[in-house]
């Protein structure tokens, strides 16, 4: 009996050893109305072999910008990237007002909130940054949160303003 649980536990010890690793490996911004809003940088930069992050500078030329929808989608790569699970629209404003409000969008949101000083309601009157979104976010999110299948994914964002969509952020990475 013994024998068998020291065998049972050793074999959870390895399994737990075991898991997926996501890695970074693309990260793409385009704004669509640079009168409204244009990107400084959007950087995907590898410290060394295991240490990758994304950093962005978004600047506002109209502000204070008081109405934002976020329109993302969670694609896997199936002979070409294919929607996978998730695909909603978020009011931006009302959503940071009351983040229990949606969980999907709470869910992704997490992804980005440490990294990032777009944490409080509209409206915005400063410039947008996301600074050293590093992968042990995507190692916690995808693998012990919510346990996703390896593959190749995109999560692409349309950032909508007063009705018009203004940029498009794709961030892509491989979960092994």
């Amino acid at each position: 009996m013994y024998a068998f649980l020291i065998r049972l536990l050793l074999m959870l010890s390895v399994l737990k050893l075991i898991s997926s690793r996501a890695e970074f490996t693309n990260f793409k911004c385009h704004s669509l109305d640079t009168d409204f809003s244009e990107f400084e940088y959007c950087t995907l930069k590898a410290v060394n072999r295991s240490y990758k992050y994304l950093s962005t500078k978004i600047i506002l030329h109209k502000v204070p910008i008081t109405k934002v929808k976020v329109k993302f989608g969670l694609y896997k790569k199936f002979s070409g990237y294919r929607p996978f699970l998730y695909n909603i629209s978020v009011d931006a404003c009302q959503f940071l007002k009351n983040q229990k409000s949606n969980p999907v969008a709470s869910y992704f949101y997490e992804l980005f909130r440490s990294a990032s000083n777009m944490n409080h309601t509209c409206p915005y009157d400063h410039d947008l940054i996301l600074d050293k979104l590093s992968t042990d976010v995507l190692n916690h999110r995808f693998t012990n949160i919510l346990s996703f299948p390896d593959g190749d994914y995109m999560f692409e964002m349309h950032w909508i303003a007063y009705d018009i969509t203004r940029a498009i952020v794709k961030m892509y990475w491989t979960l092994s």
